[in-house]
């Protein structure tokens, strides 16, 4: 089964207390579409520059991911700098650069318009409204945002949130939205708005996900070497609609089942930097981490 996913592709710089790495991949389209292939195929939307490597491409290709919606442009390749604290919580953007990405207008090959899956990574809601609207046979709609957004085009979100399955936000992104400290209020309040589903990312601390009148909360996996977090919730986000895709249906026991394969992936991409983890996962080792996390919540 075929996923679309629209959003960045991007060249990154990322320092930690540990190491530097400049000019590495990135970018939430990257991350999702990266993860999502371990279990469905993913068509990417996007915009890369003059500059973006070769061999980025022949790697993502190699991967099974349909690049046919990914557009280069005149320019250089989006930039984010950023610089990660000693707890790796917490980190500084340095630098935002985003060159071609700053006129970014997503167009939509024929072909993707009657996929039934939907990815709509962290780009501006009226940009994710557009793409909402070109699509004709749509099944399951996940979408991410961020603090930007809700702080400068809540309304227009509002909209794009009406129009979606699912949501998922990370914990901060769901208090700023709601004004509600407690998550389970916050959750209640955004679904009340139209969106069958809500997902929060917790980080470290897990998942959750509420909708069918259900709750259900899940541990991520506890990594010992945490190397560079950027793009686990991407990572997160698109292993989970790709297991749904896989799955062929949207029925609780799939997407809890989807909650935990998304912690999963997501808790292999922080183990290096990039997604050079995610280029050598294998599937037998998300299972392996699968059958873990099975054992830890057993009782």
């Amino acid at each position: 089964m075929s996923i679309v996913i629209v959003g960045s592709l991007a060249l990154d710089t990322i320092k930690t207390p540990f190491a530097k790495k400049e000019m590495i991949l990135g970018g939430a389209a990257t991350y999702a579409s990266m993860s999502a292939a371990f279990f469905a195929k993913p068509c990417v939307v996007g915009v890369i520059g003059e500059d973006f490597p070769e061999d980025k491409i022949k790697l993502l290709e190699s991967k099974g991911i349909d690049l046919a919606g990914v557009k280069k442009e005149k320019g250089k390749t989006f930039h984010w700098e950023g610089e990660y604290h000693y707890d790796m919580n917490s980190r500084s953007t340095l630098a935002t650069d985003l060159n071609v990405f700053g006129d970014f207008n997503p167009e939509m090959p024929v072909a993707y318009r009657k996929m039934p899956y939907l990815f709509l990574a962290n780009i501006q809601p009226d940009l994710q409204l557009k793409v909402l609207y070109s699509m004709t046979n749509r099944k399951f709609t996940l979408c991410d945002t961020m603090n930007y957004w809700i702080e400068h085009t809540k309304d227009t979100l509002i909209e794009v949130f009406k129009r979606v399955d699912a949501v998922v936000l990370n914990d901060s992104e769901v208090r700023e939205f709601t004004g509600a400290t407690n998550l389970i209020t916050a959750a209640k309040k955004i679904k009340e708005l139209g969106p069958k589903y809500v997902i929060i990312k917790r980080g470290e601390h897990g998942a959750s996900i509420m909708g069918d009148g259900k709750y259900f909360v899940l541990g991520t996996y506890p990594v010992e070497n945490v190397v560079d977090p950027t793009g686990a919730g991407d990572s997160f986000a698109g292993a989970f609609i790709g297991y749904v895709a896989k799955a062929g249906n949207t029925n609780w026991a799939t997407l809890k089942k989807a909650l935990a394969y998304a912690n999963v992936v997501a808790s292999y991409s922080v183990e290096d930097f990039s997604v050079d983890r995610l280029a050598k996962l294998s599937k037998k080792e998300i299972e392996g981490r699968i059958k873990e996390i099975k054992q830890m919540i057993n009782f």
